[in-house]
C-alpha cells in the first residue's frame, strides 16, 4: 500500500468513523443530542433521520464504488451541521468545549477531499446514459 492510499483511507475512517460514532448519540436519544435537536425544532424524527442519512454516508464511504455519494452525502449533513452550530446552537454544545462542532469541520473537510479525489466517479454518474 502507497503512502497515497494510506492518505485515501485517512479520510474514509475519519469522515466514516466520526459520523459512525455519533450515531450512537442519535440513536439512543442521549441527552446532548435530544438537547440539539430540539434547540433546532427536529426532535425526534430530524434526529433519527439525520442519523440514518449519516449511517448511509458512512456505509457508502467505505464502497469503492459509491465512495464519491457517500462523501458527497456527509459534505451536506456536515454544511448543516456547521450552519447550525454558526447559527442556533453556538460553537459550545452542552459545555462540550467545541467538540461537535470541530468534528463536523473535520468529517466536512475530509468529505471534501474525498469528493474532490473521486469527482470523475461523480462525473461517470451523471454522464452514464
Amino acid at each position: 500500500m502507497n503512502m497515497k492510499q494510506i492518505g485515501f483511507w485517512i479520510l474514509k475512517i475519519i469522515a466514516a468513523g466520526i459520523m459512525l460514532q455519533t450515531l450512537y448519540f442519535k440513536f439512543s436519544a442521549a441527552p446532548e443530542s435530544v438537547y440539539i435537536f430540539t434547540t433546532l425544532g427536529l426532535e425526534p424524527y430530524g434526529r433519527i433521520a439525520i442519523g440514518v442519512l449519516e449511517l448511509i454516508a458512512s456505509i457508502a464511504i467505505f464502497v469503492p464504488a459509491t465512495t464519491a455519494l457517500g462523501a458527497l452525502l456527509a459534505v451536506g449533513l456536515m454544511t448543516g451541521a456547521i450552519f447550525s452550530h454558526l447559527g442556533k446552537l453556538g460553537i459550545v454544545v452542552m459545555d462540550d468545549g467545541g467538540q461537535l462542532f470541530i468534528y463536523s469541520i473535520l468529517v466536512f473537510l475530509s468529505a471534501a477531499l474525498l469528493v474532490w479525489i473521486n469527482r470523475f466517479q461523480l462525473i461517470h454518474l451523471i454522464k452514464k446514459p
